[in-house]
Formats: structure tokens, sequence, C-alpha cells
């Protein structure tokens, strides 16, 4: 698991050492990235079930300008903060312990928007719905914002997508489903 580009290219971040947290490949996080493009630049960006922070590492990289990192593990906390301390982005980086729901209520009440949203959860658990459902998800993401839902091809997500969400591009790799969402506007 490497950074693909930008500042820190080709540093190797630090990886689990179980199978608790499932980072994203470093192909489909390529892919994704060649969709985003140079659009990323002077960007915020929210990593709920950051892992490992390798997205949210990835665009600080590629020039995003300030980075909320979100997870309730610990020991997924603690990578993260090693690999944003060996990116040296410290500076630009705010890493927030807690169940993903009510932090994104939090951030909700407190006026925080973001033009990225990666929402990368464990496969198969309903997460991605319960997050595409929160009133809290459209407070937080910009009125031109992204919410990319990364997601297992057997995690239906289209009947639980409500009618204030449009899925804009769909990519399939392998098992894994790539969800570009904006607001229905």
């Amino acid at each position: 698991m490497r950074i693909i580009t930008g500042k820190a290219r080709g540093l190797r971040l630090l990886e689990p050492k179980n199978y608790d947290v499932r980072p994203t490949a470093d192909r489909v996080k390529e892919s994704l990235f060649n969709i985003l493009g140079i659009s990323i630049r002077e960007t915020r960006v929210l990593d709920l079930f950051a892992g490992t922070g390798n997205l949210g590492l990835e665009s600080w990289s590629r020039g995003a300008r300030a980075i909320t990192f979100v997870d309730q593990s610990l020991s997924s906390l603690k990578l993260v903060r090693g690999n944003i301390a060996k990116c040296r982005a410290e500076a630009d980086c705010t890493v927030i312990k807690g169940e993903a729901l009510q932090v994104l209520g939090r951030l909700a009440r407190s006026g925080a928007q973001f033009e990225y949203f990666f929402c990368d959860p464990p496969y198969n658990k309903g997460w991605v719905q319960k997050v595409l459902n929160s009133p809290a998800t459209l407070q937080v993401l910009s009125p031109k914002g992204l919410l990319i839902a990364e997601h297992s091809a057997h995690d239906e997500i289209d009947a639980a997508l409500p009618a204030t969400l449009k899925v804009v591009r769909r990519e399939r790799y392998g098992e894994t489903i790539l969800s570009l969402i904006m607001k229905n506007l």
C-alpha cells in the first residue's frame, strides 16, 4: 500500500497486521483518482471509516487542503496517525475517534462541509446504506460535492438511495464497486 502520486509519491504506508481493516487496493485507488483528476486540489475531504487513512492521504498528496479522518477503532486510528506522520501531513489533517453516524451528525451540526466524502466501511454490513440515508450526509456534502462509496458487489445500495442523492458513475473492480454519488439538485 503506497501513495501513488503527488507530494508523497511512492511513500509506503503502514499496513494493518490483521484482516480487521481492508485497505482500498492500489489498482482501485489509482482508477478512482484517475477519475477525480485534478479536481481534488484545494478541497476539503472527509475519510469516513478511515482504516489506514489511505484514501485521505492520497487526496492530501494530490493537493487537497484539509482532510478529516473518522474511525472508531483504536488500532485503525493508530495506523491513520502513523501514516499522517509518515507523510508529514499533520498540519492539514484532523483525526476524530467515534462511531461514523454519530460523528457525521456532529460534523453536520458544526456546519462542516466537504467537497469529497469517502465512505469505505466494512462490506455487507449495511453501513453504506445507513450513511446514505443519514440526513447529516446531505448537510456535510457541499452543493457540488461527491460522495464516493466503496462497497461489495453484493452490497445493494440503489434501493437504499434516497431521492436527494443520485449515482452519477459506477465502476466495478472484481468484487469491489465504487459508486460516485452527488446531491440530486
